[in-house]
């Protein structure tokens, strides 16, 4: 079926007796109280959690909704939605509270559709990253000239331009044949990030998120990775140097998906700015260093973009219903693709589950490992695929499989351990070769910039 066409379905299914919703900013208890409502509407779908707190002590609420909440269950994806990351850019905010009583809503009234996304995916929604922020914003009030008031957290640091530099790293390290994934952090992460980073790479860290998006404004269109640049010489100057991942294709498609489901975004002129479908590479719009979506890329299994949604970072109250019948649609098909590639689990010659064993498919550098229960999931377009699992112990498992275009494939290892003698030690002379002091490269340090996303 046609991209165009299936949208036009899945509208046309969400339409079906849609709930009618309020359309108001929120202060950060009444975010609260909007989220409770929602559990207390729907209390077997749905759980609410924190993962931390901010620099001022609010709470960073998630709310999720599954048929089991609370628990993973084997081969069912988990997806996350992240707003508010820059406290004066709310639109995300508050399409979230709606997505939030609308998916609740739309269940509650049987939509196919909604139940069997509730049923089949884990959905997780945390509606501000940076609430401390968004309280300073929104005193000002939509109103105001004061374009960066609240963007930055209640120390003054950018959430996006706070994460730990694994670009860099893997810049350096390409030029050894180093990883693209799963780049271990430095040994003094913790000391340099604020208290909402460190929630945040805590909180995707103990979950095995495959698909996200982090939601701006200031800008419409839908971004993906690489944000930050190889070429880092002209760091006075806004560079714009297209730097794709292994994973470009697929990356371009999951922007399209949003982009073409919403309301006017694909047409590609807006706010002063023209991109071809709505798209962009981020480092082809302007390089960005220690960003949220090459970070979940680089450390985790999960693809991440970043929706710029709005020209206007705090719309007027009387906008907010355009802008959600504008991204109701692609809010939920983006949803709908962590449903693709292929799935399965890894398990040994018993039937248990191997954690963190690797699954590489040939032709794409980029990796990506199984969870604790040995499921894992991996974004794949249409076509035909060799994909190999490993893992420490175990002999490695390779199978050729064909991707469709509708739901994952079902690919399923079973390793064998792998019996090696132990080879009879030999007597040397002369020192030891200290391999640790080998292993320690020095990785040059990026300068944080202050722009957009």
């Amino acid at each position: 079926m046609a991209g165009w066409l299936r949208s036009l379905v899945g509208a046309l299914l969400l339409l079906e007796g849609a709930a009618a919703l309020s359309f108001l900013h929120h202060r950060y208890e009444e975010m609260v109280q909007a989220l409770f409502r929602v559990q207390s509407q729907c209390p077997y779908v749905t759980r609410i959690y924190s993962i931390g707190r901010s620099v001022e002590g609010r709470h960073l609420y998630v709310l999720e909704f599954s048929d089991y909440p609370g628990i993973h269950e084997p081969l069912e994806p988990e997806f996350k939605y992240v707003g508010n990351m820059h406290g004066n850019e709310v639109l995300g905010r508050e399409l979230l509270l709606q997505l939030s009583e609308f998916m609740c809503e739309e269940y509650r009234r049987g939509n196919e559709r909604i139940t069997h996304l509730i049923h089949d995916t884990r959905i997780h929604i945390m509606p501000s990253m940076n609430p401390d922020g968004y309280e300073v914003a929104a005193k000002q009030g939509p109103d105001s000239n004061g374009y960066l008031t609240g963007r930055n957290n209640a120390n003054g640091v950018d959430l996006n331009r706070n994460f730990p530099d694994l670009n860099t790293f893997m810049y350096y390290s390409g030029e050894i044949s180093g990883p693209n994934h799963h780049i271990p952090l430095p040994d003094n992460w913790k000391s340099q990030v604020e208290p909402e980073t460190l929630a945040v790479i805590q909180w995707i860290g103990s979950y095995n998120f495959v698909l996200s998006a982090n939601l701006h404004g200031g800008a419409v269109v839908a971004n993906y990775p690489y944000d930050k640049s190889q070429d880092q010489r002209f760091r006075n100057h806004r560079r714009t140097v297209n730097t794709p991942t292994p994973d470009d294709k697929l990356f371009q498609k999951l922007a399209k998906t949003y982009s073409y489901a919403h309301g006017w975004m694909h047409r590609g002129w807006n706010c002063g700015d023209y991109f071809a479908d709505g798209i962009t590479n981020g480092a082809s719009w302007y390089s960005l260093s220690k960003g949220m979506q090459d970070f979940n890329y680089l450390y985790t299994n999960c693809f991440e973009i970043t929706l710029e949604l709005s020209c206007n970072k705090f719309p007027p109250q009387e906008d907010l219903e355009r802008q959600w019948m504008a991204n109701r649609e692609a809010l939920v098909a983006f949803i709908e693709e962590v449903h693709q590639g292929i799935k399965g689990m890894v398990s040994d010659e018993n039937n248990n589950g191997i954690a963190g064993a690797v699954i590489s498919v040939q032709g794409i550098s980029h990796d990506i490992t199984s969870g604790d229960m040995g499921d894992y999931f991996r974004l794949l377009l249409p076509g035909t695929y060799t994909v190999t699992a490993s893992a420490e112990g175990y002999q490695p498992q390779t199978v050729t499989t064909t991707v469709g275009p509708a739901a994952p494939s079902l690919v399923h290892f079973q390793l064998k351990q792998d019996v090696v003698r132990k080879p009879l030690e030999r007597k040397t002379s002369g020192t030891r070769t200290n391999n640790k002091a080998l292993q320690k490269k020095v990785v040059p340090r990026a300068t944080r910039r202050g722009t957009q996303r």
